[in-house]
C-alpha cells in the first residue's frame, strides 16, 4: 500500500510569508524576487510558478525532492530570518500560497505564488527607505536592489518604491519598514555609541595611570 498524505481543500489560498532580494532586470522592463536559499539562482515575478531547482521533469513540490517555493506560517518567524547578517538587508514578504502545497510544522512548500506586499528595510544610515538601489551584486540579466535613502542613494542606479511595483505588476505593494522597526539598521545607534564612549574612557584611565606609575619610577 502507498500512504497518500491528506488533502486539504481550503475556501481560500493560504498566507506565508519569506524573505527575499528584490531584482530587477538589465534593461529594466522586468522586477521579482530571488531567494536566499535553495532558489536564490532563479528570479521570480510577483505571480509565478514554481520549477524543479535540479532540472528535473516533475512538478513541483514533489514528495521525494525539496523543490517548489518555501514560506513559513507566521510573520515572526520570517522576521527573526532578517536577523542574520547575510539577510540584514532583504525584504520581508507576504505571500498567497497557489496550487497544490505540502504543508509542514512551520511552513509550506508549493507549486505557486502571488507575492501580495514586500516591505524592504531601513535604509543602512537609520532613515525610512524611500528608493531600491544596486547593492552592488546580482544573476545573470538581474541586478540584485536594496534599499535606501535619497541621501545615500548616491549616483547608484535607482528605482522608487512605487515604480517598482509598478514594473513588477499583479497588484504588488511596496513598503518602507519604519526605523526602529525589527531589525535594527546598520552602524551604530545612541546606545551603542555610549558603550563604546564608556569602553575608550575605561581605556584611558588605565593608560593614564599607567603613565603616572612610570612617571613615579623615573622620579625615583
Amino acid at each position: 500500500m502507498r500512504l497518500r498524505l491528506p488533502e486539504e481543500r481550503p475556501k481560500e489560498p493560504p498566507t506565508g510569508y519569506k524573505i527575499a532580494h528584490p531584482v530587477l532586470s538589465q534593461d529594466g522592463t522586468r522586477a521579482g524576487f530571488t531567494g536566499v536559499s535553495l532558489g536564490a539562482a532563479l528570479p521570480y515575478a510577483v505571480l509565478d510558478e514554481a520549477h524543479c531547482v535540479y532540472g528535473r521533469r516533475h512538478a513541483a513540490p514533489h514528495r521525494r525532492c525539496d523543490c517548489g517555493f518555501h514560506c513559513v506560517h507566521e510573520r515572526a518567524a520570517a522576521e527573526a530570518l532578517l536577523c542574520t547578517a547575510e539577510h540584514r538587508r532583504a525584504a520581508l514578504l507576504e505571500v498567497t500560497v497557489l496550487g497544490a502545497y505540502i504543508r509542514f510544522e512551520r511552513g509550506f512548500r508549493y507549486a505557486r505564488q502571488r507575492v501580495r506586499t514586500a516591505t524592504v528595510r531601513p535604509c543602512g544610515c537609520g532613515a525610512r527607505a524611500s528608493l531600491l538601489v544596486d547593492a552592488g551584486w546580482g544573476r545573470p540579466g538581474w541586478q540584485v536592489l536594496e534599499s535606501a535613502c535619497g541621501v545615500c542613494a548616491g549616483r547608484r542606479t535607482s528605482v522608487r518604491l512605487t515604480e517598482f511595483a509598478r514594473i513588477a505588476g499583479e497588484g504588488l505593494t511596496v513598503l518602507g519598514a519604519r526605523p526602529g522597526s525589527g531589525v535594527p539598521p546598520q552602524g551604530m545607534g545612541v546606545p551603542e555609541l555610549l558603550a563604546e564612549a564608556a569602553l575608550l574612557q575605561a581605556r584611558l584611565d588605565v593608560f593614564q595611570g599607567e603613565l603616572a606609575r612610570l612617571a613615579k619610577r623615573e622620579r625615583n
